[in-house]
């Protein structure tokens, strides 16, 4: 089967056209060389797509037919796509800015001394 259909029918692309673009774009691979779209799919292949952001690694398992519904999908295709990295909890990249309410108007000398001792200066 073309690796444009086999995307397509194991749903990994709304259309065939979509499917064409992304692999002439050299989104899509099979192992680690970039293909053309009529290019024959065959058990054991690994197929590495970008699909939006993502980069899904599937193995084929088989041809379909046709389109499949998703809960066929694992019968032709095995997912392979390692686990997303967790984001780094908010803040934790971010540099520390003192803030202080609007018109609050300069630190004291005793805030200022406060904030020496936080910062450790």
């Amino acid at each position: 089967m073309r690796l444009d259909q086999w995307l397509w029918c194991v749903r990994l692309y709304k259309s065939r056209s979509i499917a064409v673009e992304a692999i002439r774009a050299g989104h899509v691979k099979i192992g680690d060389a970039e293909t053309k779209p009529a290019r024959e799919v065959h058990p054991g292949d690994v197929v590495h797509a970008r699909v939006g952001d993502h980069v899904r690694v599937l193995k084929a398992i088989g041809a379909p037919r046709s389109r499949v519904s998703a809960r066929e999908v694992p019968g032709f295709a095995e997912d392979l796509t390692p686990p997303p990295v967790p984001a780094p909890p908010p803040g934790l990249g971010e540099p520390m800015v003192a803030r202080r309410p609007r018109g609050a108007g300069r630190p004291t000398k005793r805030e200022r001394r406060q904030i020496d001792g936080l910062l450790g200066a």
